[in-house]
């Protein structure tokens, strides 16, 4: 069964330590969704791999952090609209304007 979510994140940069933290976020989400945002992702995963994408997470950030894993219903993805820039539809099926 696979699982469809949203990510999104705000790490704190005003610092080296922060903007490392940021790259590090960026590259776990790059690792199993696609980006749609600067930092917004859409995820279409395994539960298990799911779990073990929170758990990376968790790892890498800290208290000033936040990142948002949003669970939508099975297929929810396909049915985006875009407006604006130009890009490949992230999920078969969404429609871009």
């Amino acid at each position: 069964m696979m699982i469809d979510a949203i990510v999104v994140y705000d790490v704190c940069t005003d610092t080296p330590a922060g903007a490392r933290r940021l790259r590090a976020v960026a590259k776990q989400c790059e690792g199993i969704g696609t980006r749609v945002q600067y930092s917004v992702f859409e995820l279409r995963c395994e539960p298990a791999q799911l779990v073990t994408f929170m758990k990376g997470i968790e790892d890498t950030i800290v208290e000033d952090d936040c990142v948002r894993v949003y669970q939508v219903p099975a297929g929810i993805l396909a049915k985006v609209v875009q407006i604006g820039r130009q890009r490949p539809p992230p999920v078969p099926g969404a429609i871009i304007w």
